[in-house]
């Protein structure tokens, strides 16, 4: 297993203290009420809540350990020192495997990175960066299906028909509502697309291109650790070293469960010079994908009342 503790750490646990000096007393208060937070979350969480047997001899109130530093895949030596208090530094995509090894909620998570010195590189519960103009033209579109999306996959804002193209995006956590992280890890996403493998192959490597101008930013890292931990699938074929340039143009379809099968062409338009945030519009091919697109949207407004 690939561990993380040998790995550059991005950020110290904690500031140093004002003046040329070592160190000061608030570091120290830092890292203990970080290692009492870890274990509080750790000793909360029962070893059925991840899918391990309790056995005979347990006797460790949560789980061990040892337990945390492989669902986290980090040294046990080195997760043990963080949670002992110890003068370590730690990456922001450590403190990301963390948080998702101890289940934390979003106030957790925060809370977690704050008291780490560390800015969490997983986008907000409320996106930002798009404007309400750009929001209404996606409203305007429907039943076109649209969306806007960054160079990373993020899916930052969406009107109806695109929500419920594949599943219900709103049902879903901010930072799982990337297409990338879908296609690999939800099972809705890589099953009602019909040319699902083409799909993923040229994703991975259009995303291995797009993060050779962010190698150095911690949530294209993130996003890139947790893509290989949840999907043996991504990590094989980011191990091809395959690249694709962004494209403007191309045609998908979809098998909907509610309204058939959608045949759609979309179109990338860039919001800047650059290939960057992007507007995703999936327009239909033929006419019986067209109905469809507005059966759908009729049931949504149904649904919403």
């Amino acid at each position: 297993m690939t561990t993380m503790a040998q790995e550059s750490p991005a950020v110290p646990l904690a500031a140093p203290a004002d003046g040329a000096g070592p160190r000061g007393i608030d570091d120290e208060v830092r890292r203990a009420e970080l290692a009492a937070f870890l274990r509080s979350r750790r000793e909360r969480i029962t070893p059925e809540q991840v899918g391990l047997p309790r056995g005979p001899r347990r006797r460790t109130p949560g789980l061990r350990r040892e337990e945390v530093a492989l669902r986290a895949a980090v040294g046990v030596t080195w997760y043990t020192w963080l949670e002992q208090g110890r003068d370590i530094q730690v990456s922001v995509q450590v403190l990301d495997a963390i948080a998702r090894a101890l289940l934390l909620d979003r106030a957790e998570r925060a809370h977690l990175f704050a008291l780490a010195n560390a800015a969490d590189p997983l986008p907000n519960a409320e996106p930002v960066g798009v404007p309400p103009g750009l929001r209404l033209m996606l409203e305007q579109l429907e039943p076109i299906p649209a969306c806007v999306q960054n160079a990373r996959y993020d899916i930052l804002a969406y009107n109806r028909t695109y929500k419920h193209l594949i599943c219900d995006l709103d049902a879903l956590p901010p930072e799982e509502r990337n297409c990338l992280w879908l296609y690999f890890t939800n099972v809705n996403w890589y099953t009602d697309a019909v040319d699902r493998q083409e799909t993923k192959r040229a994703m991975a490597a259009k995303f291995r291109a797009a993060m050779a101008d962010h190698l150095a930013e911690p949530a294209w890292k993130c996003l890139l650790k947790r893509l290989q931990d949840a999907s043996p699938e991504f990590r094989e074929m980011w191990e091809r070293h395959e690249v694709v340039p962004p494209t403007a143009n191309r045609q998908r379809t979809f098998r909907h469960a509610r309204v058939g099968l959608l045949n759609l062409d979309y179109t990338n338009l860039w919001t800047g010079p650059h290939p960057g945030t992007r507007v995703l519009v999936f327009t239909p091919t033929d006419d019986e994908t067209h109905a469809r697109l507005r059966r759908l949207l009729e049931l949504v407004r149904a649904e919403e009342g």
